[in-house]
């Protein structure tokens, strides 16, 4: 399969196109773009390789991948336990949808859907097939697992993530799809504050990392928060996004930092052209790749964002290229043909990256950074606080001595986005609770 046609999860440490072998004992069944621009579940021959047939195809979408955590990404397909015969297909182009192979899992999942409205999850099934728990997935709700009898058609409720939320009226994503400046179309996700009329709000663009990964009309609760304080969110899945077809995916290719950057700007546009967004109080907000590209987005546009809070994000692609923990040593390849080869190549680098750009970031930042991230160091986000700190700009910088990629521990979350919320009160506006030292936290301001 050549790179060009491979789709995310064939390229990425512990994904995988391979659902398993057909029951014939003759196919393999995987997930290719091969012959088509979109991901589709087909049978390949045993013997020759060939492809000969296709199972679940959508026009608009791949087939959904479904992260495991640890194992990694694997196909979302439904297979029958005993003879491994497939049963049904997801796909999510704006709302995971269910692709029903099998006539016999029909009845069930709406069943399910009368009683429990939301994306069914079949997390688990008894040797006879006949008790399931499921889980039920909602952008303004927390997940919550159920018993379902098929025999008897009923629905128990197992437990709910969080049921302490259950008083509260949380915000529903909208999924919408902005044109980009070239025409291309990105699924997108508006989430605004409940009772409040979306017009000139604070806005937060919310951009996720990766940056090959997407955003989904799944629960939240960066949106959650942003939201009940009184910000509009707005999530692009800007180009190079998976799941959205081979063509969108190499629309990403060297556009690290450039295009993509530009098509979440557009969003941000679009949602002062509806009329949705204040202009005045708009900020960049993400995590990792989506630091990255809150950095940009601040560098590239300073007239148009009055704030931004980078989670862990590259300053310096190149620094972060070869810094990459050795467990990544076997897709760096990859990350060059996708993003260029800043980790050699000096002036791509200097290009893209926003530590050479600081002249251009008038806005004020807040960064945070876990001191044993293997991915982003910590010596990326030191880089960029003292030429921002040397530049006289304004910038808030939060170190966590105990956390790696990302803030794991509860404690420090509750300050971090304490912070957050303080910060972007501030430069924006709306709600906040005024932060308090937390007993536990780690923060260590620098």
């Amino acid at each position: 399969m050549p790179f060009e046609r491979a789709l995310f999860a064939g390229e990425v440490v512990n994904g995988s196109l391979i659902v398993g072998f057909d029951p014939d004992d003759k196919s393999l069944l995987i997930v290719s773009a091969l012959h088509s621009d979109k991901g589709r579940l087909v049978r390949v021959d045993l013997e020759d390789g060939h492809e000969f047939g296709v199972i679940a195809e959508d026009p608009r979408c791949d087939v959904a991948f479904v992260d495991v955590g640890r194992l990694g990404m694997e196909p979302g397909v439904i297979l029958q336990p005993a003879t491994g015969a497939v049963q049904a297909v997801e796909f999510d182009y704006t709302t995971p949808q269910w692709s029903l192979i099998d006539p016999g899992l029909k009845t069930d999942f709406e069943d399910i859907n009368r009683e429990a409205p939301g994306s069914i999850d079949l997390v688990s099934r008894d040797n006879a097939d006949r008790i399931w728990i499921v889980a039920i997935k909602q952008s303004d709700a927390p997940g919550k697992f159920y018993i379902f009898n098929r025999d008897a058609g009923k629905l128990t409720l197992l437990f709910d993530e969080n049921p302490d939320l259950a008083e509260f009226k949380l915000a529903a994503k909208k999924p919408v799809v902005i044109k980009a400046r070239d025409g291309l179309e990105l699924v997108s996700y508006l989430t605004t504050p409940v009772g409040i009329e979306p017009k000139k709000l604070p806005m937060v663009l919310l951009i996720h990392g990766g940056p090959w990964d997407r955003d989904s009309n799944d629960y939240d609760q960066e949106v959650q928060l942003l939201a009940n304080r009184g910000c509009a969110v707005l999530q692009v899945n800007y180009r190079g996004s998976i799941g959205f077809g081979i063509k969108f995916f190499n629309a990403g290719n060297l556009q690290v930092g450039l295009g993509m950057i530009e098509d979440v700007i557009d969003g941000a546009q679009w949602a002062v052209d509806q009329g949705i967004a204040d202009p005045r109080k708009l900020a960049a907000m993400g995590g990792s790749g989506g630091g990255f590209a809150t950095l940009r987005a601040l560098e590239m546009r300073p007239d148009l964002f009055a704030c931004g809070v980078d989670e862990f994000g590259p300053a310096d692609e190149g620094m972060g290229l070869r810094l990459f923990p050795k467990y990544w040593s076997n897709i760096v390849a990859r990350w060059r043909r996708r993003e260029g080869d800043v980790d050699h190549d000096e002036n791509w680098n200097r290009k893209i990256s926003p530590l050479y750009h600081i002249d251009a970031i008038h806005a004020p930042l807040l960064i945070g950074q876990g001191k044993n991230d293997p991915r982003v160091t910590i010596e990326n986000a030191d880089a960029m606080v003292a030429a921002l700190r040397e530049g006289k700009r304004e910038v808030t910088y939060v170190v966590y001595p105990d956390e790696g990629h990302g803030f794991a521990r509860p404690e420090n979350q509750f300050d971090f986005y304490g912070r957050v919320e303080e910060f972007l009160a501030k430069h924006l506006g709306g709600r906040t609770e005024p932060w308090k030292k937390i007993t536990g936290a780690t923060a260590e301001l620098r």
